[in-house]
């Protein structure tokens, strides 16, 4: 299995660490000023200044839309095995990856609309979004029922004549805050009477459709993540064209796990990063930092969590290469094990590194004085979007039984030990 990255992938990787030191670090904290500035006026819900300015200096760099591989639309996409190190880069910023056009949910709906999507609704709702004109939501989750299990959500999607109208509340809306937010993909039921599997549909629907209130930001640890958001959103007769609908009725499923494998990925190549930032922030903080007369990184328990930390971090990130160079060569069906997998590790061991920064950092780590606490609040979170980690360790053990059954009339022979 060869992991060496491309030419082209290692040109932009420097390209792109040369932008985040030039334009990202170095403005971190004006990106909090402006949102903390905006909230103090009364509405933290408006795009930042500091992301609009850099996103035509991203475009002018070759550093727009990298992560749609195989597109005729998007020809400067890459392969998920190249996209990796790239995303993992982004992920060292909580904010870097929308400046660059590769941020979710718009990513995943991008994919979405451009795998599934009929030409009219591509040039009408793709075509802006790759150019960074408009951003979207994705409306799956619902307050009302367990969401770890899709089956269970109960938004109507009715046909009525030549509309679909859409009655439900959802929530964990992510990018329904933003005023820029033109478009939803809505999951919901079109046949509760079909096969379980069969019973959702996916909508496309303007976020401007009669019907359509958006009712809260959700919080996360008490942050709201303005001007993206996470919303609570209700639909009341909210009626759009039939062609609206994406592949047809009953075809939800299959467009979710189209959607969510490349979406997955994706967040564990940004846990990546996050964990490689805040393993560079411990050390730099035990290195400059004395107690009971020596450097804190000379206490030996501090030698035993900086190594752990580069062995979950590296092997993370073989894991994630190896599930992206499955999905480029056999495709996310036959890398669903590997997708799992690394969904389940890449967030814990982020949450992990993160927390042994946080504590080295003491009170300050903890505090808005550094991006820890924001850091591990985004990644405890996804323990939980796209899948629980109970749902992929439950799909990785059945996968994992059935590979063990035995074949029809083999004996089981005994495992028997040497003395």
């Amino acid at each position: 299995m060869e992991f060496e990255y491309s030419p082209r992938c290692k040109d932009l990787r420097e390209r792109l660490l040369s932008f985040m030191d030039k334009h990202i670090y170095p403005n971190e904290h004006l990106f909090l000023e402006e949102v903390a500035e905006n909230r103090a006026k009364g509405n933290a819900w408006i795009p930042t200044k500091v992301v609009e300015e850099m996103k035509p200096k991203a475009l002018a760099a070759g550093l727009w839309n990298l992560f749609i591989p195989h597109s005729a639309r998007v020809p400067e996409g890459l392969s998920n095995l190249d996209y990796a190190p790239l995303c993992e880069i982004m992920g060292r910023s909580f904010w870097a990856p929308e400046v660059f056009n590769c941020s979710a949910p718009d990513t995943g709906n991008m994919e979405t609309l451009e795998r599934y999507a009929s030409e009219p609704i591509k040039r009408q709702w793709l075509d802006p979004l790759l150019r960074g004109e408009i951003r979207s939501a994705f409306l799956m989750t619902e307050p009302e029922v367990a969401s770890s299990d899709a089956t269970n959500i109960q938004c109507r999607i009715e046909r009525q004549g030549d509309d679909y109208v859409l009655n439900g509340r959802k929530w964990w809306s992510s990018g329904a805050g933003d005023p820029r937010c033109a478009v939803y993909i809505v999951m919901g039921k079109t046949n509760p009477d079909a096969g379980r599997h069969e019973q959702q549909s996916m909508v496309v629907v303007p976020s401007n459709t009669p019907g359509i209130t958006v009712v809260r930001p959700l919080s996360v640890f008490g942050y709201d993540d303005a001007p993206h958001g996470h919303m609570e959103v209700v639909l009341k007769d909210v009626r759009v064209p039939a062609g609206n609908i994406l592949l047809g009725e009953g075809r939800g499923f299959e467009i979710a796990q189209g959607r969510l494998g490349p979406g997955r990925i994706h967040h564990c190549m940004r846990s990546i990063g996050a964990a490689e930032r805040a393993l560079e922030l411990m050390c730099h903080r035990l290195n400059t930092r004395i107690a009971f007369g020596k450097p804190v990184a000379a206490q030996s328990v501090w030698h035993e969590r900086i190594a752990d930390a580069r062995i979950m971090i590296d092997q993370a990130r073989l894991l994630t290469l190896k599930a992206a160079y499955m999905m480029d060569t056999v495709g996310n069906k036959v890398a669903k094990a590997e997708i799992a997998m690394i969904k389940v590790i890449a967030p814990n061991m982020a949450c992990q590194i993160i927390d042994w920064a946080i504590q080295a950092h003491g009170g300050g780590g903890v505090s808005g004085d550094f991006p820890l606490a924001y850091m591990y609040a985004h990644q405890r979170t996804l323990r939980l979007a796209d899948g629980p980690d109970e749902v992929h360790r439950s799909a990785i053990a059945k996968l994992e039984l059935a590979k063990q059954l035995k074949l029809p009339g083999e004996v089981s022979m005994p495992i028997t030990r040497g003395a």
